[in-house]
């Protein structure tokens, strides 16, 4: 893992927003999920294990690319 990866962050609008994780290789699967509450936020950053993160439920998330709201 590179140390000079972005991070990012995510934003709970509303309890019960869902963040899980999904792996890296020929088989993308589930590999992590945490569970936020309205005004938690968590801070992230892809790894050599996380390609891609689904997030499911009302949040703001930033990235070095900008903000983006999920929508209902």
């Amino acid at each position: 893992m590179k140390s000079n990866q972005d991070f990012f962050v995510i934003k709970a609008k509303e309890n019960g927003v869902n963040v899980i994780g999904l792996t890296r290789g020929t088989d993308t699967r589930f590999h992590h999920s945490e569970k936020l509450d309205k005004g938690e936020v968590m801070i992230a950053q892809f790894t050599e294990h996380t390609s891609a993160v689904k997030i499911r439920g009302n949040a703001t998330i930033q990235t070095s690319h900008g903000m983006i709201d999920t929508e209902d």
